[in-house]
């Protein structure tokens, strides 16, 4: 056993990482796909009053569009691009803004806690 194995909880097997993606230092970020596009285009056909907001990318994330409907349900999903999630919201008529400029919207924030409180009154 060497000396760090102490500290990681000496000789416990380790997790397996994640097949596929793009390494970045200690993570693997997985990249976006065909079942993310389906995922965002069903969210916004279903739903009313839907806005974007594309999330840049991260230590541990690729770029990511946050869709946000009329009532604060929301989906995030990896994309592309920047461009491709401004792209994908222009095709679809839906508004799209720069979240690190912006934020995210209030309502998401309600939708959240509403969803956790009923949660807390079912269980």
């Amino acid at each position: 056993m060497g000396f760090l194995d102490r500290f990681r909880g000496g000789s416990r097997q380790r997790m397996s990482r994640p097949t596929g993606g793009e390494r970045t230092g200690s993570t693997t970020v997985r990249a976006s796909g065909r079942v993310d596009e389906q995922h965002l285009r069903d969210f916004v056909t279903s739903r009313r009053g839907v806005e974007g907001f594309v999330e840049p990318r991260t230590a541990v994330s690729e770029v990511t569009l946050l869709l946000v409907a009329h009532d604060g349900e929301w989906t995030r999903r990896r994309v592309p691009s920047v461009k491709w999630a401004h792209d994908f919201a222009n095709k679809h008529q839906v508004p799209s803004y720069d979240a690190a400029v912006v934020g995210i919207p209030q309502r998401m924030r309600e939708y959240n806690s509403r969803m956790k409180a009923q949660r807390r009154t079912e269980g």
